[in-house]
């Protein structure tokens, strides 16, 4: 499939933690370059319309307050195959029930606190690191 990007967010509970360098070791560890990065603090209004194609889900609000809480580290990662590989290294939603070794199973409290986002597809991947990052910003 050749080199992709896909857009990662360390959310509030990773920040407030501080394993987000433990989360990039995991990521650097498994192939991935860190391309843009950085920490940054988004509005609700910011974090609304970054989900909106979730606006009416009942997880919506909780989601949106919960990612405008605190600080947040965005970044770019670059590698073969990038997008179905960071989606298979964070683990599924609910931590309880991930794939041991993943992200979400180590560092996330919750189904709602659950450590990362990534994108789900190329053209996703194209929409939401364009809503973070200039081109000036990727230096992949």
């Amino acid at each position: 499939m050749g080199f992709e990007k896909t857009l990662s967010i360390l959310k509030p509970d990773a920040t407030e933690r501080n394993v987000t360098g433990e989360i990039n070791a995991m990521l650097e560890s498994a192939g991935f370059r860190i391309i843009a990065q950085k920490k940054i603090r988004i509005t609700l209004k910011q974090a609304e319309k970054f989900y909106g194609i979730h606006e009416g889900k009942p997880f919506f609000d909780d989601l949106c307050v919960f990612l405008s809480s605190d600080s947040i580290v965005v970044q770019v990662l670059e590698k073969e195959n990038a997008i179905m590989d960071y989606r298979k290294i964070m683990g599924a939603t609910n931590p309880a029930i991930a794939e041991e070794g993943t992200i979400r199973q180590k560092f996330a409290r919750s189904i709602d606190q659950n450590t990362v986002h990534g994108s789900d597809s190329a053209e996703t991947a194209d929409t939401e690191i364009r809503f973070f990052f200039s081109d000036m910003e990727i230096l992949g």
